[in-house]
């Protein structure tokens, strides 16, 4: 499979303001695809997704977050106010997406993607649902689900594989 041929390239999602964002911007990107919320125990892993954005963007590696009040209501503001508050309180400067859901029958057909590629270790226990808040998908350049880990992995353990990811050759177009 090659860059142009991934599945994940032909979702979007309408970013907080409103304006829709096509994936497949993010072609020959490495991504790290996390649902968020602003009132959660794990919400502080804004911080270090903004320091790994930071760091490994110029060499190709997005941050793409899509905020869900899926889990116990711990992302209950507008776009408006989830935006603010990322900014305030993270300096958050990856895309930020309006909220979505990660599972049930309105699913975010991204997250039906995601989910059906990297179930997770206890998909028997959960179907392949979304656990919580900052459960992360890492995507290669090449738009291949590699990984899913836990909300309490913290992003910042993450950057040996991103870094791998980043320096593996690419698959010719």
């Amino acid at each position: 499979m090659n860059s142009f041929s991934s599945p994940i390239y032909a979702f979007s999602a309408p970013l907080l303001n409103g304006t829709p964002l096509q994936l497949a911007s993010f072609r020959s990107q490495v991504l790290l695809i996390v649902n968020t919320a602003s009132q959660c125990g794990f919400t502080r892993q804004y911080a270090a997704l903004e320091a790994l954005y930071q760091q490994k963007h110029p060499q190709g590696f997005s941050v793409l977050a899509f905020p869900s009040n899926q889990f116990g209501g711990q992302e209950p503001g507008s776009a408006a106010e989830i935006g603010q508050f990322c900014q305030a309180n993270y300096g958050v400067s990856f895309p930020v997406f309006d909220k979505i859901e990660v599972n049930g029958p309105h699913t975010h057909p991204l997250y039906r993607y995601l989910k059906k590629e990297q179930p997770g270790l206890f998909s028997r226990l959960l179907g392949g649902r979304i656990g919580w808040n900052f459960t992360k998908f890492l995507v290669d350049r090449q738009g291949r689900v590699v990984g899913r880990f836990a909300p309490s992995t913290k992003p910042e353990t993450l950057a040996p594989a991103i870094d791998r990811l980043l320096t593996s050759p690419q698959e010719s177009r």
